[in-house]
This record gives structure tokens, sequence and C-alpha cells, in this order.
């Protein structure tokens, strides 16, 4: 290839020759004229003729490739057998590939050597220099500081706005010159863009925000993965319940909540149960689950493809192309729903320690991908049909479960029902059963058949850096008390069918969320064991329920909740004394 054709970029080795005068370049020019036309180093043809036979044979040997493996996957043949012809089109490939890349890539290298070299020097002519040099000097992004060390030697150092201080950004964001959102970018400084958009969100409301603290808080950790835009943080006290004694595990359960006695009850349930021998937690399924709607011409069409789906050999082909999205993705089952033409899709599967949603989300997108081929009429409706269904009280995950199917049992003995629990054995059934039973079902309630699992679910989950917004599916319970041992004794149990929980990803990445999980063992991912942490968390929700379940029934049955409230969660503040 024909390299000399391209004039080199100055750089910082010969920056005194930029400043030479202009008679010393022009000269320079008149004694070496242009070129002409040279024919291309690779193929003793013009450089025209040379870069359309590379971009064709790159394009063509890729197509060629990738249908090859299609029709691999589809008859389950390794991938790493390869034939002559294959081989030969791999070689040329790479052939190609790598010529492509030293024509048009070059520029960028060069470019990118330039940056990486611009701190180790100084700039006289900072104007005259940039022009020559042709360089775009973005601002640098907001980075975690592990991150930052390693790519500044690669990066200009953030310089968008060298003149401006914070009063000049503040109004430029009021003006609406500078998007709020860019902030980050622009400043390379978290907090400080915090900060800016803070003052100027008071001064577009002219509402006050004295009460929401600014200052404590990592905003790096945040940025790109669990909150835009941000103005400060919400302060919400974590409590401490237990020891919760749990398949003959005890665990210390923190619980972020702004609910007085929430904690208090929850942790006189552990006290009984730990009382009695402790609780068992069997899970009974997990999977995460994902149903995307595609619609076809006519419903006859449609349900070629129900028909396709729910034939068992086509089942491994599809989870060998489903289960490319993460080494952890492991496709379970597809059921399906036909709705005249449109076709709902639900997909469940494996997730390993994560919840799973972006997880299960890519692996459907490669079914879908691949349907498309053999059902090149099939439209995609949309990734998520409702069928899955997230964060929405749903029949399909009461009955079928999504994430993980938790039950918890414990035998309370009739000693601590009266000395702890301050009811009887006889009362706590009863209730049970006209409360959770009986009364939620005249309620028309859909997965509700509990007493208050959602105020447990969601105090866990705001603690550990789950999504809250799932407590809706994750509360979903039935709470059953029968008397045993001739009535002497109680046997209580919680049915959970869509815990929804993760210990990587999200929020569990936060410092106070990754100290809680922390608190619970299931920090992070199990190496040795995939999907281990995950699944006790689940087990440690169940539990907990449990615990609450048994203390607010008997608060109910014994007459004491009014009383507790009105003792435990009243402010002593005279609110008559408290400014707005």
């Amino acid at each position: 290839m024909d390299l000399r054709r391209r004039p080199p970029k100055p750089s910082h080795r010969n920056h005194h020759l930029l400043k030479q005068p202009q008679k010393s370049s022009s000269a320079a020019i008149r004694r070496s004229p242009s070129p002409a036309p040279k024919a291309s180093d690779a193929l003793p043809l013009p450089l025209y003729l040379t870069n359309g036979i590379f971009f064709t044979l790159f394009f063509s040997v890729a197509y060629y490739l990738l249908h090859r493996w299609r029709d691999k996957i589809r008859s389950s043949t390794p991938l790493h057998v390869v034939t002559l012809s294959e081989l030969a089109a791999i070689l040329s490939l790479i052939a190609s590939f790598i010529y492509l890349l030293g024509f048009f890539g070059i520029d960028f290298v060069q470019s990118f050597i330039a940056r990486a070299s611009h701190d180790a020097w100084d700039i006289e002519d900072e104007d005259e220099t940039r022009f020559l040099l042709n360089q775009d000097r973005r601002p640098a992004p907001c980075l975690n500081s592990s991150i930052s060390t390693s790519v500044s030697r690669f990066m200009d150092p953030p310089t968008p706005l060298p003149s401006q201080d914070d009063e000049d950004l503040v109004k430029s964001v009021v003006s609406g010159d500078i998007p709020s959102y860019s902030l980050e970018s622009r400043l390379g400084d978290c907090h400080r863009a915090a900060s800016i958009r803070r003052e100027a969100v008071q001064r577009l409301t002219g509402r006050s925000l004295a009460g929401l603290p600014l200052d404590g808080f990592d905003y790096e950790s945040i940025l790109g993965q669990c909150c835009e835009m941000p103005i400060g943080y919400v302060q919400i006290p974590v409590g401490i319940a237990g020891p919760l004694l749990l398949n003959g595990c005890e665990y210390s359960v923190p619980m972020a909540t702004t609910e007085g006695c929430l904690v208090a009850s929850t942790n006189r349930g552990c006290k009984a149960i730990y009382a009695s021998g402790g609780a068992t937690t069997v899970l009974f399924r997990d999977g995460m689950t994902r149903a995307p709607v595609v619609k076809f011409p006519t419903a006859s069409r449609a349900s070629e493809l129900l028909f396709f789906l729910e034939e068992p050999a086509n089942f491994d082909t599809l989870a060998v192309v489903f289960n490319k999205s993460s080494r952890f993705a492991r496709l379970q089952k597809i059921q399906c729903s036909l709705a005249g033409r449109n076709l709902y899709i639900r997909f469940s599967c494996g997730t390993g320690d994560a919840m799973g949603m972006n997880m299960v989300s890519k692996g459907v997108q490669n079914v879908l991908e691949f349907l498309q081929d053999e059902f090149p009429d099939m439209e995609v409706g949309g990734i998520s049909g409702n069928f899955c269904s997230d964060k929405k009280p749903a029949a399909v995950n009461w009955i079928q479960g999504r994430g993980k199917s938790v039950v918890c049992e414990a035998m309370i003995s009739g000693e601590v029902v009266e000395k702890v629990l301050k009811t009887s054995v006889s009362a706590l059934v009863e209730l049970n059963m006209i409360k959770n039973l009986t009364g939620s079902a005249i309620a028309g309630a859909l997965g509700g058949f509990n007493a208050h699992a959602a105020n447990i679910v969601s105090a866990i989950f705001i603690a550990t850096g789950q999504d809250p917004a799932q407590n809706i599916e994750s509360s979903h319970c039935i709470t059953m008390m029968e008397s045993i041992n001739d009535g002497k004794d109680l046997h209580i149990s919680v049915t959970m069918p869509c815990i929804e929980v993760g210990t990587v990803g999200g929020g569990t990445q936060l410092a106070s969320q990754s100290a809680c999980l922390n608190l619970l063992g299931v920090k992070g991912a199990c190496r040795e064991s995939p999907a281990s942490n995950s699944r006790l968390l689940a087990a440690i929700v169940a539990g907990s329920v449990l615990a609450g379940e048994l203390s607010l029934m008997s608060a109910i049955a014994s007459g004491q909740l009014v009383k507790s409230h009105m003792k435990y969660n009243r402010s002593i503040r005279d609110m008559s004394t408290v400014t707005s």
C-alpha cells in the first residue's frame, strides 16, 4: 500500500520546525513537488482498484462465514471444525482487514499518538499548533478514579470552559445555554456538576433544597449506571433485625425504612423463630423472564411460529443462540400465548448472581434476530410485551413464578407464642383464616394473601441495592398458619414465587448497599457456585417476611397494633415550631 501519499502529521519532535518562516516552508514545497499517482504497494493495480478489491473481499467472506456459522448452529456442528474453503475465507478476511486497517486507520493512529504525547511538552503558540495538528479537544468524561489514572495518559485534560467560574456556569444552565445533563462530561468533576445543577434548580423553581444533602457522596460511582442528573441524595435510616436463625445459620438483617415499629416488629418475630429452633427455606424455582411480542400478517402465520417454538427439537438450537449473550445465561423454557396475529413469547432463564433483566433481554434479542431469518415477515412489536411481567401484579408471575421462588416455614412452640408474641395459637390460626385468606379473597387480591410482606421486602431491597419497583411482584406471598401437636404449637409458612434479587450489578455496587450485602455474607458473585449468593439473599428475604408476618399477626390478634404504633411511631417533636 502507498502510505507515502499521506503527508505525516506534525509532532512534538519537530515542533521547532513549525516556527520556521513561511519562506522556508514554501521553498521546501517547491523543491519537493507532489508526485504523480502511483500504483498500490499491495497489488500491481491502481490504488482505487486495490481498495475496491479488498472492500469486496472483506464483506463477501464475512457474509459467507456468517452464513456458514449459522448453519453450524442449526445442525449443532462445533464452530471450531472448519473446512478448507472456510479456512481460506478466514485467511482472506484477516488479510483484507489488515489492509483496510492499515490504509484507513493510519490517521487515527497518528492522532492517537499525538494526543498521548501532548502532555509531555509545552506549546508556545497554542492556537497555531492546534490548527496544524487539527486536534479535536473534546472534554474528558467523568471517570472513576481507578480508571481515570490509567486513561489520563491518552486523553487531554478536560478544558471545555477554562474561563468560567461556577456562577457563570449556573447562569448558563438557567438560561439554557448549557444543558444540565452535560455538566459531568463538560467539567470532568461529578461533585461539582451536581452542585451547579442543584443551584440552577433552586433558582429555576424558587424553592430551597437546604435539607437535601450534597456532600459526603461518591457521585462518580453512579455515573452512567444508577442515576442521571443528580442534585444530592436522600438519607434513609437502616435498622438491624435479628439474629434470624435460618437453615442453621444466623443473619443480622439490614432494613432501610422510615416506618416506625417495622424493624422492632420484625426483630420480635426473629426472636420467636430463634427461640423455637429456627426456620427452614427451600428454593424450588429460579428463572428470570422476558416476553417480547411479535406480529405477523395473519394469525395462521403467527401460529406457525408458535408451533416452531413449542417443538422440543428446536429448543436446543434456540438455547445455543440465547446462551451466547452471557456465560451465566441459561435458557430454561419458552412459553407462548397467541392473541390474534400477535404472538407473546415468554423466555425464562437462569442468570447467576445477577437479577438478570439485562442479561435475559440480550438473550431474547439474539433469538429474535435468529428467528427473523426463518420468519422474514415477523415484525417485533416490542422487546417486552408485558407477558413477562415486570413491575406489575400479574397472575402469570403468581402462578408460574419469576426470579427466585422460595417457601419458608417454622414451628413456633405454644410457650413462645404466649411469652414472646403475647397471644395464642388458636387466635393466630383464626385471624390468618379470616384476614389473610378470606379477607384477601373478598378484596380480589392478586398474590396478596399476607399481612404486610411488602414492608419487609421493600426495606431489605432498599438497603441492599435492589430495584425497589420490583417489590410489586417480589411481595407476592401467601401466609399459612396451622395448629399442630394437638393445637399446642403453631406451624407458619410463607410461599413467595417471585423474589427478584441479585448481588451484582445496579445499586448493589454502591458503597452503602454493598456494605449491607457484606453484612449478610452475600456481597458480589459467588465464584465457587454461581447463583448461590443471590439465592441465599432470596432465602433471607423470605425468612424475614416470615418473622414480620408472625409478629404483626400476633400484634393484631392481641389488640396491641394501635397502641404500639401510637407509642413508637409518633414524633416527639412539636411540629408547630417547625418552619416550612
